[in-house]
This record gives C-alpha cells, sequence and structure tokens, in this order.
C-alpha cells in the first residue's frame, strides 16, 4: 500500500480511538481542528503547489459557512446537502476573483486577497444583506443530531464526519500533487515563462487552481459553522486569514500532512500561550513562524520527509556535479 494511503488509513483509526477515548469537549476541540487542517489543504495546493500567496483565505471559510447557514435558515436545505454546496459556492467565487487577479501578476494577486479579508467581514455587516446574514449579531443554527439507529455520540458522530473529510482531502491533495496536472502547476510556480511555452495557459490554471483552493475553505467554513452553532461577522476578520496561513507554513507547505500539523497548531497553540499575558500570546505565533523558517523550511511535515526543501532550478540542479577546485 501507498505511504500516504497507508497514513490516511492510520489517521481514521487513530481518530476512532480518540473518538471513544476522551470527552466530549477535548474531542470537540479535535474536531475543529479537523476543521483548519481542511481549510489549510486549500493553501497547500494553492501556495505549496502552486506558488500562489493568498492572505485572505479565511474570507472563502466565512463564505463557506454563510452559505450552510443561509442555506438551511433561509432556504431549508438540508445541513448536509450545505456542505458540498459551500465548497461549490467559494470556489465559483475563488474563479471568478482569480481569473481577473492573477492578470496583473502575484503580488497584486496577493493584495487582492487581503482586501477580500478586510471586505467581506464589512459587507457582512451591511445593512444590503444584513437580512440574510444577521448583520453584525450574526446567525444562530441547528446542528442535526445522530441520524436514528447509529450508536455514537453527536460529538462522536460530527467528530467522524470531519475526519472522513479531511480524509478525502487529505487524498485529493495527494492525488492532484501526484498527477500531470500538478507537475504542470509546480512547473508553473518554479518556471512560469517555460511553462507559458509549453502550451500551458497560466491565467486560467491559476484562476482554477484559487477557485479549487477556495473550495477547501468553503467547505471547511460549512463545517465550522455546523459544529459552533453560530456565524458572525467578527469570528472570520483578516487575522483569521493570517492564522490559516501561519498553520500552512508552520504545518508543512510542501506536503499534505502539513495541513492536519497545521489545524492542530491552530487550534492548540493558543492554549500553550493562554497562560502569558496579551503581551507575549500573539508574538508567540510570530517567533515560533521565525523559528519554523529558519530551522524548519519544510514545517513540521518536513520531518517525516526524506527530501530536502524544494529547489525551484529542479532536480537537476541538485545533481549537478561541482567543480573540482
Amino acid at each position: 500500500m501507498n505511504r500516504d494511503l497507508a497514513g490516511i488509513a492510520a489517521l481514521l483509526v487513530a481518530s476512532g480511538l480518540l473518538a471513544v477515548s476522551v470527552e466530549g469537549y477535548t474531542l470537540y476541540r479535535f474536531t475543529m481542528a479537523g476543521v483548519f487542517a481542511i481549510a489549510i489543504c486549500g493553501l497547500n495546493l494553492l501556495t505549496g503547489l502552486s506558488g500562489m500567496l493568498s492572505i485572505g483565505h479565511g474570507a472563502f471559510y466565512a463564505l463557506g459557512a454563510y452559505t450552510a447557514t443561509i442555506g438551511m435558515r433561509q432556504l431549508g436545505l438540508d445541513a448536509y446537502l450545505t456542505i458540498p454546496l459551500a465548497g461549490g459556492v467559494a470556489c465559483v467565487a475563488g474563479f471568478l476573483l482569480g481569473l481577473p487577479a492573477v492578470r496583473f501578476g502575484l503580488l497584486h494577486f496577493a493584495l487582492a486577497t487581503w482586501g477580500l479579508a478586510l471586505a467581506l467581514p464589512q459587507f457582512l455587516k451591511s445593512s444590503l444583506v444584513s437580512t440574510w446574514t444577521g448583520g453584525v449579531q450574526g446567525l444562530y443554527l441547528d446542528r442535526p443530531g445522530v441520524p436514528a439507529g447509529v450508536p455514537l455520540s453527536e460529538d462522536q458522530w460530527w467528530h467522524a464526519i470531519v475526519m472522513a473529510v479531511l480524509a478525502l482531502a487529505l487524498w485529493s491533495i495527494r492525488n492532484v500533487r501526484n498527477s500531470r496536472s500538478g507537475r504542470a502547476l509546480q512547473a508553473l510556480a518554479d518556471q512560469p515563462l517555460a511553462a507559458q511555452t509549453m502550451g500551458i495557459d497560466v491565467i486560467r490554471a491559476r484562476a482554477v487552481v484559487f477557485g479549487a483552493s477556495g473550495a477547501f475553505a468553503g467547505v471547511a467554513g460549512a463545517l465550522g459553522a455546523l459544529l459552533t452553532d453560530f456565524v458572525g461577522p467578527d469570528t472570520y476578520g483578516s487575522w483569521f486569514s493570517i492564522e490559516l496561513l501561519i498553520g500552512a507554513v508552520v504545518g508543512g507547505l510542501y506536503s499534505a500532512w502539513g495541513a492536519l500539523f497545521g489545524g492542530l497548531l491552530m487550534k492548540f497553540l493558543p492554549d500553550l500561550a493562554h497562560g502569558a499575558s496579551g503581551v507575549v500570546a500573539f508574538p508567540a505565533h510570530g517567533l515560533l513562524l521565525i523559528a519554523m523558517i529558519w530551522f524548519l523550511p519544510r514545517g513540521l511535515a518536513g520531518l517525516f520527509s526524506r527530501r530536502g526543501p524544494r529547489d525551484p532550478r529542479g532536480a537537476a540542479a541538485a545533481k549537478r556535479p561541482t567543480q573540482s577546485r
């Protein structure tokens, strides 16, 4: 069995053992870590594979959360149906935003994502959409319970759903990385001019991968809304987007498993700094990020990888013999 597939199977087994070993609130926290990991999978695909930087991915998480909530409250949709719907809405939004943004270069693209992260929470508070979004007060929603005949608690049931979606996300990232499209995206990140010469439509490819990365965040947002039973615009501010990016970098951008480590860090790192003062708590993230970049440029996932940091010059440069003096 492939090592990645074996790892996914081990993750599902470990999550099942965790579900029957810990009490409800602790299980809920691990479940939320899984939700964040799903969102970080999008950044793993976007930044780690295609070399595009998004500093506003929390906006797609928010879009997914509000899509699920509005779908349930206003449209009467089944809660489980709203999860893929949220991913689809975020995917289309990402593609439509990315198509014009990437035409002006990656720096302008990154600034566009940052602008989205700043603008969306304010838009959700606007009186133009407050009937649907609840304005500054947000919206509550009722999470469906465990289906009849399933011998699980509510926390165990939703933990199983999130872990199944996470396993699917990790499997998808693994397949994309090993596919022809994945190699094209890596070529696009390393040598965009050469990739364009080989016939790759750079603008369209980048817009598509941005939409796909938004889909991961949208699905995560829907799951997060169902787990917390509430959505509010201030929950998804610009700092949340920065936390997602930190989780992606510290977890490891160049491995699908980096998303899992990043999700755990996002959920449990603030707890480690909880005893510190407010002056110390926030810099803890920054200091950790600097230390990780310096000592582990491939993130925590790099500890389990036998390869070094990706050399943008390619494997040929690494194998080129050095000239003796």
